[in-house]
């Protein structure tokens, strides 16, 4: 299907893990389950997800990323050149285990194309977006041992990236979202930062997404016109729409986040309707993806669930109002050659 209804509605990538599948983690690290049994909690969890995406009436979901923990960790633990020596906290009593680069870095083999093919074939929909960290994000949340700057490593983990989304790209992806939540995170960094992200994407002629959240997106708006991306999408709920202002002269794709994911109260779909309707003052329709602020995996799975199915009703709602105007459909083809 190479076509959207206009208004496509869609997920960050994480979605809260089923409370059996953490105990099946759990079982597993203590030896007392295999890596097949592990394997098939995975994949049921990957079904479970699809399967509430599917009932909440998201048009473009993603596999919940049910196999990663964290999403620097997880590429780290598959790219040559890096180690890892310990948990340090980040917020809170939360831990994560922040590689460290000690040797240069190399791609080894896929992957995401596994997981990926199997929430393919599971999937009710061929338009299954995958997720990947983008580069600088990578860079900027590891410790850097090995190269004179972090330009340098980042320049170096955007050719590993750019040759997984090859491999995502000959496995049948069609939307790929490239994680930076870190590129609006040092003003003087910026430039580079997104003449990396091009490095990564380059030759990639899928729709190609760019995942930006929290932080300072004042930093970014001067150089988006550098871009290559097909569609960035924001966090924007949590700020009351604020940063909407900065980004009125993208002329692409925007993702607007109108779920917060970090309170647990419910948006309604006539308040996401209301949201929507003043959004469409900035931003023609065919351009205006709905999707929350960012991940759900922090949520209790019932609150996610609800502010998905909400989301996409308040969306349906405004949908109808448009569809009166003439707008039905978008094309799913890529907007930039890249």
């Amino acid at each position: 299907m190479d076509e959207l209804p206009i208004l496509p509605t869609t997920v960050i990538g994480s979605y809260p893990r089923p409370k059996w599948l953490r105990e099946a983690i759990r079982l597993h690290k203590a030896g007392k389950i295999s890596d097949e049994d592990l394997k098939e909690a995975f994949d049921d969890a990957v079904i479970v997800v699809l399967r509430d995406h599917q009932i909440a009436g998201v048009d473009v979901p993603t596999d919940g990323e049910m196999r990663r923990d964290e999403m620097v960790e997880f590429f780290a633990e598959r790219i040559a050149g890096f180690k890892f020596y310990g948990p340090v906290r980040v917020w809170g009593t939360n831990y994560y285990r922040k590689p460290s680069v000690v040797g240069k870095v190399e791609y080894v083999k896929p992957m995401l194309v596994d997981e990926f093919l199997f929430a393919k074939s599971v999937s009710y929909t061929e338009n299954l977006k995958i997720t990947i960290t983008g580069p600088y994000t990578i860079a900027e949340w590891s410790y850097n041992e090995y190269y004179k700057s972090k330009r340098d490593l980042a320049f170096d983990l955007a050719k590993v990236i750019n040759t997984e989304m090859r491999k995502l790209v000959e496995a049948g992806a069609k939307i790929i979202q490239i994680d930076e939540p870190a590129i609006h995170t040092h003003k003087d960094e910026v430039e580079w930062a997104v003449d990396v992200v091009n490095e990564a994407i380059k030759g990639i002629n899928v729709k190609v997404v760019m995942h930006v959240c929290y932080g300072e997106y004042s930093y970014l708006e001067p150089y988006l016109d550098k871009l290559n991306v097909d569609q960035i999408n924001l966090a924007l709920k949590n700020y009351n729409y604020e940063p909407v202002k900065l980004f009125t002269k993208w002329d692409r794709e925007i993702g607007v986040g109108v779920i917060d994911v970090h309170k647990k109260r419910i948006e309604t779909p006539e308040e996401v309707a209301n949201d929507l309707r003043m959004l469409l003052n900035y931003f023609k329709p065919e351009m205006v993806w709905v999707n929350p602020d960012c991940g759900l995996k922090l949520l209790p799975r019932k609150i996610a669930f609800q502010k998905l199915y909400n989301m996409v009703k308040g969306t349906q709602i405004v949908r109808e109002e448009l569809k009166k105007k003439g707008f039905n459909t978008i094309s799913l083809k890529p907007l930039v050659n890249r």
